[in-house]
């Protein structure tokens, strides 16, 4: 574990499809979830950045492979929104065959999977936690706008969204909020764990 300057970020490239993927030594964290769950805010509240990973006007706007460099040495890799409705057919499938690639050709050392705090996880989100968890790196769970709930449900909801992704005890679920900045600390510190 080091200590992670995330006051040094550059974005690095947006990968269209497996060719462009960055091959070497550096760390890399992946972050996925669905098209409208907030994962670009979650990545700037990371940062402590206002616009740097861009927040879409609509949802499914993330179609590519984004790499950011924290501090020379660990990839934020934001991966594309998924099970946004509007999106054709063939748009979904090459989004499923670029993350099948992705899977399959990259070294991952955590995985962050943000689901909405609100809501159960859906099916889509599942098939994201077992590609994940198959790839063997540490993983965790983000549930999302916790600042949208009642103190009194926040835990209900976190039991719901563990039980429902069928998640061990020792993969840590944060409570987080990119608005007020709510679980920051504990996502830091799992990134760090893990690289």
């Amino acid at each position: 574990m080091y200590s992670i300057n995330y006051n040094k970020v550059s974005f690095v490239l947006s990968a269209a499809d497996k060719k462009q993927f960055i091959h070497d030594s550096r760390r890399r964290a992946v972050f996925a979830g669905k098209s409208n769950v907030g994962k670009s805010s979650v990545i700037n509240r990371l940062l402590n950045r206002k616009n740097f990973a861009r927040v879409g006007s609509e949802p499914g706007k993330t179609v590519h492979v984004n790499y950011f460099l924290v501090d020379d040495r660990l990839y934020l890799i934001d991966l594309p929104g998924y099970g946004y409705a509007k999106v054709s057919a063939a748009e979904k499938m090459r989004w499923s065959a670029l993350m099948e690639a992705f899977f399959a050709e990259e070294e991952i050392d955590a995985a962050v999977l943000i689901v909405d705090a609100r809501h159960l996880p859906t099916k889509d989100d599942k098939m994201m936690a077992d590609w994940m968890m198959s790839s063997g790196c540490r993983f965790a769970v983000v549930a999302n706008k916790i600042d949208k709930l009642k103190k009194s449900q926040i835990d209900g909801c976190i039991s719901g969204i563990r039980e429902a992704l069928s998640l061990e005890a020792e993969v840590p679920l944060i409570a987080f909020s990119a608005e007020k900045g709510d679980g920051r600390e504990e996502l830091m510190t799992f990134i760090g764990e893990s690289v």
